[in-house]
C-alpha cells in the first residue's frame, strides 16, 4: 500500500526502512523484510530520492547516459557511443539532453518499486527529493566519479537538514520504531545524505540498524573502509534469511531497468571464473546468494548483516542542531 505523506505513518509501523533510491532496500534487506512479514508485521519503506523532475529540466549528458544504461532510450545509446568530436556531436548531445523526459523515467521506476514492494507485502512512501543526477541547473554532478565517492554539493546540504528534521519529528511520534538505514558503503552522494541525516536519529537514542549497501558492499575492501570512517563504533547483528532469500532475489529482479546497470560487470566476472556465460539477472541471483552465505561464520547459512551504532567517536559526530 502506498502512503502519501509522513502524516500517514501510524504507530502500526514497527519497522521503517530508509531507501535512498528505489532499489536499495530491496537489494540489501528484503530477506529481513520477508521474515518480518512472515511474523505478521507490515514493514514500511521510505524512498527518499523518488521525486519526479520537471518536464522542462534540461538533462546533463551523465543523466542521459544513466537513462540509456537503464534501457529507456536506445537512440541515445548510439549518440553517446559515437566517438566523434566537434560542434555536430555537441549539438546532438544537447538536443538529446533537452528532449528526454526524466519524469517519465521516474514514473516507470516507481512502477517497478511498487511492484517489488507489493510482492514483499511492504508499504511504501515516496519522498519528493530529486535524485542526484537531476539536481541543479546547470547540473551539480557531471561525472560518475562525483556521484560515487565524491563530495555532496553545498547546495544540497539543505536536503540532509530537512530530512533529519522530518525523521526526528516522526521518531517523537513513534519512539518504539526500529529504523533501517544505509551504512553508506560506496559513498554514493545520495546514500551519504541519508546516512548523515540518520545520525540525528542515532544521537537521540532511536533504535537504528545500518544495512550494508548492496551491491557496493561486494567490492573488495569497501565494507572495511566504511567501518573505519564511520562516526560510530559499530557492532554487527546477523539475521538468518535462508527461507526468505528467494524473496529478495525475486523482488530485486522486478527492478528490470537496474539489473544490467548494476550487475553486468558482475556477470562478466562470474563468466570468466566459471567458464560459463551468465547474463546480468543470473549474476544478480548468484552474487546475492554468495554474499549472504559469506556472512555466516561457517559459510553454511544465508544471512543479512546490520551494524548497530554504539559509542560515538566524538571527533567525527556533528551534534544535532
Amino acid at each position: 500500500m502506498q502512503l502519501n505523506s509522513f502524516s500517514d505513518i501510524t504507530s502500526d509501523y514497527q519497522y521503517i526502512y530508509l531507501s535512498p533510491h528505489f532499489d536499495d532496500v530491496v537489494y540489501s534487506c528484503a530477506g529481513t523484510i520477508g521474515a518480518q512479514v512472515y511474523r505478521g508485521h507490515r514493514p514500511l519503506v521510505i524512498t527518499v530520492f523518488a521525486g519526479i523532475p520537471s518536464s522542462r529540466l534540461k538533462l546533463s549528458v551523465l543523466a542521459v547516459k544513466f537513462h540509456t544504461y537503464m534501457g529507456f532510450d536506445q537512440f541515445a545509446s548510439k549518440i553517446l557511443k559515437y566517438r566523434g568530436v566537434g560542434r555536430v556531436v555537441i549539438q546532438l548531445r544537447e538536443m538529446l539532453a533537452s528532449g528526454q523526459d526524466a519524469g517519465a523515467v521516474i514514473r516507470a521506476r516507481r512502477k517497478e518499486d511498487a511492484r517489488a514492494l507489493t510482492y514483499l507485502q511492504a508499504d511504501y512512501l515516496w519522498l519528493d527529493y530529486l535524485e542526484a543526477i537531476y539536481r541543479g541547473s546547470p547540473a551539480y554532478y557531471h561525472r560518475q566519479s562525483q556521484l560515487v565517492g565524491g563530495e555532496v554539493n553545498p547546495a544540497d546540504r539543505w536536503i540532509e537538514k530537512q530530512l533529519a528534521l522530518d525523521l526526528l519529528t516522526l521518531h517523537k511520534r513513534l519512539p518504539g520504531a526500529v529504523w533501517y538505514a544505509p551504512l553508506g558503503i560506496g559513498r554514493h552522494l545520495d546514500h551519504q545524505i541519508v546516512t548523515s541525516a540518520v545520525d540525528a536519529l542515532i544521537q537521540v537514542g532511536a533504535n537504528v540498524k545500518l544495512y550494508e549497501d548492496f551491491p557496493y558492499v561486494v567490492r573488495e575492501g569497501a565494507l572495511e573502509h566504511r567501518l573505519e570512517e564511520s562516526a560510530w563504533r559499530l557492532v554487527p547483528e546477523l539475521v538468518e534469511v535462508c527461507e526468505t532469500l528467494h524473496l529478495r532475489q525475486t523482488a530485486a529482479e522486478m527492478y528490470s531497468s537496474q539489473t544490467k546497470m548494476n550487475f553486468e560487470n558482475v556477470a562478466k566476472m562470474y563468466s570468466s571464473q566459471i567458464k560459463k556465460s551468465l547474463d546480468s539477472k543470473e549474476a544478480m541471483y548468484k552474487i546475492m546468494g554468495d554474499y549472504t552465505q559469506s556472512i555466516h561464520p561457517e559459510k553454511t547459512e544465508h544471512m543479512e548483516r546490520y551494524w548497530i551504532p554504539g559509542k560515538a567517536l566524538r571527533d567525527k559526530v556533528n551534534p544535532v542542531e
